[in-house]
């Protein structure tokens, strides 16, 4: 019982320094940002995308992410959606909520906006990372609601159809098919019902995020869930992308005040 005591307080005082880093952290960039960043210097604007050569290639990353679309997709879009300037840290560009107090006790959590066709990823509450999203398309709408990362796959090939080929996978409901995976981002929803990510954020999602824990009796006998996953909102069809819109980033995404399940 006593080694047993000590390796609970063990843990809970590693808990208790991560999230002070973390509150330190977050503590750092909101000075810093207040300072000279998002809400003071930031703003957007609408230019072609033609030629897109005359973009440095951390710019081309960046535009990847404000315009919801891959690099192979930007220069057919009519108007992307540029900032005034380049330097900053590329959280301070996201759109998603830097904190998120219902999130505070949770190591890790995956939020997908769909209205706004963007994920956060958030450690103990504080945005961590975040990127575009294709989620599913109007004929096969990624259902909102409360997920877990369950388990994933370097490349996996769709049982829609054999010729998709999802590298980067990350599976959140095995039920209903739906995966984080790399593929085609057009700069609107258009997937079969997964979220589609970028290859670089594929790749992330797929180290960062925890898959559930089995006991012998297979999927039916889950030991430890895996990362919580918040698909929320959707998508409005009969309306243009509200990203393209600079006014809308000055408010960004807006997340509930709290979830009404918890996350355990």
């Amino acid at each position: 019982m006593v080694g047993r005591s000590k390796a609970i307080a063990g843990e809970r005082l590693r808990t208790s320094a991560t999230r002070l880093t973390a509150a330190l952290i977050f503590s750092s960039c909101v000075m810093s940002w207040a300072a000279g960043g998002k809400q003071v210097n930031l703003a957007y604007h609408l230019e072609s995308p033609r030629p897109l050569s005359r973009f440095a290639p951390n710019q081309i990353r960046l535009l990847e992410k404000l315009n919801r679309a891959d690099r192979a997709h930007l220069p057919r879009l009519t108007n992307v959606i540029v900032p005034n300037r380049w330097d900053l840290d590329l959280l301070a560009y996201s759109p998603m909520p830097v904190h998120v107090s219902w999130l505070g006790e949770q190591r890790k959590a995956l939020v997908v906006d769909v209205p706004g066709q963007v994920f956060g990823a958030y450690e103990y509450g504080l945005l961590v990372r975040w990127g575009p999203v294709s989620s599913g398309g109007s004929t096969h709408t990624t259902p909102s609601g409360h997920y877990y990362l369950n388990w994933n796959a370097r490349v996996r090939r769709s049982s829609e159809n054999y010729d998709w080929i999802m590298p980067w996978y990350f599976n959140f409901s095995s039920v209903q098919g739906l995966g984080m995976h790399q593929y085609d981002l057009p700069g609107r929803p258009a997937s079969h019902g997964c979220v589609r990510l970028l290859e670089v954020d594929a790749k992330w999602v797929f180290h960062w995020g925890e898959g559930w824990t089995l006991g012998a009796g297979g999927p039916q006998d889950i030991i430890q869930k895996g990362t919580p996953v918040l698909v929320i909102g959707n998508y409005d069809f009969t309306k243009r992308q509200p990203w393209l819109k600079p006014a809308w980033w000055a408010a960004g995404v807006t997340l509930p005040d709290s979830e009404t399940e918890e996350l355990q």
